[in-house]
Formats: C-alpha cells, sequence, structure tokens
C-alpha cells in the first residue's frame, strides 16, 4: 500500500473516534527518543541496530483535532548484512505534518513528510530524499511532561539500490506552554473572642445583720479548638475547554503555600460547565467538569501539593453562579472551586 493511501486512511480513521479537547498538547515541544532501526539495501537482508534521536515542533489546537509541524534528526547504528557481510548504518533528517485526534491527556497521530536520508560505513554512496510517514501515540503525564512510541519509514535511492529505514522509538517530550491555574488568596478566618464577664459587687448587708461577703467567681483562660469552613473561587476556563489560563500563577503560588501552611487541611476540587450545550451534552459536560478538577489537582501536585491530599468531583452545569444567558454569566458558571477546613486555637476566659 503506498505511503499517501495509508496516511489518508489513517486520518478518516482518527476523525471517526469519539473527540476531546486538543489544548492539552498545544504550543512548542522538544524531544528525545530512543528505540531499534531495521534497515535494508536491495539484494541485502534486514539487520536490526541502535536507533535514536531529537525533534520538535508546534501544535495547533483545532477543537477537534490537532495539527502539527515538527523537524527530526534520526541517527541509525551500524549492522553486518548478508549476503557479501556489508556493514552499514544511516541517518534521516526532514520535516513532518502532524494530524492527531486528543482525548483526555492521549494523543494518537500520524504524520507525512519529506526527510533526507543517507547511508554510512558500506552503504555510503546512497542517499536520497522522499516522503517520510509515521504512526505513535503521545500520553501527557504531567503539565510539562509527554512519553510517546512511534513507528516511522523512510528511504534513499541511488541507481538500482534502495535503502529502506523502518524505526521503532519511545520518547520523552517536554511542552513549554504550562497550564496554570487562577486561584483566590486565601480567606483569614475571624476569631471572636468573648467579652469577659462581669462579676456582681459585693451586696451590702444592714448594719444590724452580720455583714455576709459572698465568694468571688474563679476566673480562668482555656484553650477550645475550633474548626473554621475556608473556600476559594474565582478559577475560570475558555468555553469547551479544561486548560488553566496562564494568567494566575501568582495565586497558584498562593494555594501551595495555604497548602504548607496547614499541612493537616484536605482539599475539595469541585469543576462546573456552564449550560451552553443544554441537557443533550449532559454526559460531556459532566466529563468536562471532572477534567477541570482534575487539570486543577495536577498543577497543584506539580507545585509540591501531596496528591493524596486532594479530592476532585464535577457536577457539570448543576451548580450555576451566574446567568447562563449571558456571555458574562456563562464566564463565571465556567469554573473550579477549592473548598477545605482548618482546625484553630481559640483562648476564651470562663468562670469557675
Amino acid at each position: 500500500m503506498k505511503k499517501s493511501t495509508i496516511a489518508s486512511t489513517l486520518a478518516v480513521a482518527l476523525l471517526g473516534m469519539n473527540v476531546a479537547q486538543a489544548s492539552e498538547f498545544d504550543g512548542v515541544w522538544l524531544g528525545a527518543k530512543l528505540g531499534y532501526n531495521v534497515s535494508d539495501l536491495t539484494a541485502l537482508d534486514k539487520k536490526n541496530a541502535t536507533a535514536f534521536g531529537l525533534e520538535g515542533g508546534y501544535n495547533w489546537d483545532m477543537d477537534a483535532f490537532l495539527l502539527g509541524l515538527n523537524g527530526f534528526a534520526d541517527l541509525n547504528g551500524k549492522a553486518t548484512h548478508n549476503p557479501g557481510l556489508v556493514n552499514y548504518g544511516s541517518r534521516a533528517y526532514g520535516l513532518d505534518g502532524k494530524l492527531g485526534l486528543p482525548m483526555d491527556n492521549w494523543l494518537p497521530y500520524a504524520k507525512l513528510g519529506y526527510a533526507r536520508t543517507a547511508g554510512n560505513g558500506g552503504a555510503s554512496t546512497i542517499s536520497g530524499s522522499g516522503a517520510h510517514f509515521g504512526l505513535g501515540v503521545e500520553y501527557k503525564f504531567m503539565p510539562h511532561l509527554s512519553v510517546s512510541g512511534e513507528y516511522s519509514l523512510g528511504s534513499a535511492k541511488t541507481g538500482a539500490v534502495k535503502l529502506n529505514n523502518n524505526n521503532f522509538t519511545v520518547g520523552v517530550n517536554y511542552y513549554f506552554d504550562s497550564p496554570a491555574i487562577p486561584y483566590a488568596a486565601p480567606i483569614a478566618p475571624v476569631v471572636i473572642q468573648e467579652k469577659p464577664r462581669e462579676v456582681a459587687p459585693i451586696e451590702m448587708m444592714k448594719p444590724a445583720v452580720p455583714m455576709v461577703i459572698k465568694e468571688e467567681p474563679k476566673e480562668i483562660w482555656k484553650t477550645l479548638l475550633e474548626e473554621k469552613p475556608v473556600s476559594f473561587s474565582g478559577v475560570n476556563f475558555d468555553t469547551n475547554s479544561a486548560k488553566l489560563l496562564p494568567s494566575a500563577n501568582s495565586e497558584l503560588d498562593d494555594v501551595a503555600e495555604f497548602a504548607k501552611l496547614y499541612p493537616g487541611a484536605q482539599l475539595q476540587i469541585s469543576g462546573h460547565t456552564d449550560f451552553r450545550a443544554g441537557k443533550s451534552k449532559e454526559a460531556y459536560n459532566q466529563k468536562l467538569s471532572e477534567r477541570r478538577a482534575a487539570a486543577f489537582k495536577m498543577a497543584l501536585v506539580e507545585r509540591g501539593v501531596a496528591a493524596e491530599r486532594i479530592s476532585v468531583e464535577g457536577y457539570g452545569f448543576s451548580q450555576p453562579i451566574a446567568d447562563n444567558d449571558t456571555e458574562a454569566g456563562r464566564a463565571q458558571n465556567r469554573r473550579v472551586e477549592i473548598r477545605s477546613v482548618i482546625t484553630e486555637e481559640k483562648r476564651v476566659r470562663v468562670t469557675e
């Protein structure tokens, strides 16, 4: 099957799948990969050798899918091929276009582009340019980092002799566009001290009756433990997106500082959506609200807050705080809220 036919078939299959937001993978990225290469020359057998390379590029979020452009450089080790015991390796570099279909933190993709391939050692006279094709899948496990597995194919031809390269690699990629999260500054708990209880004056009796002095009540201070609820709000999102906006890094620092100040406090994160999609998309909005809460948790864990201290839940569009009939109201409803309870000491004066 021709490479262009393979790429077209894969593109149709990807577009037929149930999709989610592409925004987890957009922006500038760089990566390194390692694996093995299967190569052959005309009239020689196939052999395996070590393969490694570097790549990088830019991805564009297209709502339902993702488009990318990336450059690459692959270096493949030498191996001895029969017959004739010809020892050679190869190298390739070029430019690919990428079509991907993000599903939460997963990105299956296909690549098609142009590569310059050349042999070395016993294949040093072979070089040429041609199509470069690839299939892969990528998983983003942190806001900046992902891992990927990929198969790619390229070839070069000089005269009647053709050099084929098949690469199977795994890679680690770094994304420079970091999701950030808006967050409200902690609300200082209000401590109310009770007014000291007044002691009744000593009653003066008539001179003819012996004076009785009442014993003055004894006052002491006691320390009580009091639970104080703390809540944060103001974390908003773009329409149909779970990507955390970059405008609130300072607020995220405040949240991490709050967690550090109260190491025993648990954080409950709830995600919400607006009502634009309506009842027909209730399941979609529920999942989107859960992804918003999960994105918030991921950003907090990256700041050093232990994951076991954070619980997440989604409410879809069931708990609006503003009018869904206006754009301003819908923007307020696309949000994440955080609740916590802290325990504080309170000194009070009591009478025994």
